[in-house]
């Protein structure tokens, strides 16, 4: 059983790696609005979008971004990236415990 929770805050710490490759993707393309990825970085955004994607667009059905001022933050990226910390650490505390 703590295997089978180990195995699991492990995708869960990977998830929050392709998430932290989401922020870096997006933030270049804020920043250098020309840049489109090409070769390698192509295949990791396809990948990444891929991967984040579908849970973002879930929680965005519900959860619409915040307004301050003339910007506005995208809260459905924040919980999921708070929900998969959370979910990582619960299953590491978990996994110690059934040892």
């Amino acid at each position: 059983m703590s295997l089978i929770l180990q195995v699991l805050a492990f995708l869960f710490g990977l998830f929050l790696l392709v998430l932290l490759g989401r922020i870096v993707f997006e933030w270049i393309q804020m920043f250098a609005r020309s840049w489109r990825p090409s070769g390698a970085a192509l295949v990791v955004a396809n990948i990444v979008y891929g991967i984040t994607d579908p849970p973002l667009r879930f929680l965005r059905r519900w959860l619409k971004p915040v307004r301050v001022g003339d910007v506005s933050l995208d809260v459905a990226f924040l919980i999921l990236f708070l929900v998969a910390w959370f979910g990582q650490s619960f299953l590491l505390i978990a996994a110690q415990a059934v040892r």
